[in-house]
């Protein structure tokens, strides 16, 4: 898995909404703010459910109602397919919240 690098990144990345990068790192990340904590967990639950099978796993903070996610892909030495992939996943996870 290759990192993205001029165009496709800045047009993956326009695909994501409210997504931005880590400043000094290749690497995405966003805040996702819940009710609660039962819908924090729910989620972060749904989500390690996907990125199990996608062997692509999130770096994440939780403290109640707040999940702070950051996306690298390790192997590819920065952001590839696979974060912009889990990024969208956890986007519409997060709207069975709202």
């Amino acid at each position: 898995m290759a990192k993205l690098e001029g165009p496709e990144r800045k047009a993956a990345l326009a695909g994501l909404d409210g997504w931005s990068e880590v400043p000094g790192r290749n690497a995405i990340t966003k805040h996702y703010k819940f009710n609660d904590f039962n819908e924090a967990f729910a989620f972060m639950t749904r989500v390690a459910m996907a990125a199990e099978k996608a062997d692509h796993h999130p770096e994440w903070f939780n403290v109640y109602n707040r999940v702070e996610v950051t996306l690298s892909t390790h192997d590819a030495g920065g952001v590839s397919k696979k974060d912009i992939a889990l990024a969208a996943f956890m986007d519409e996870a997060a709207k069975a919240f709202a």
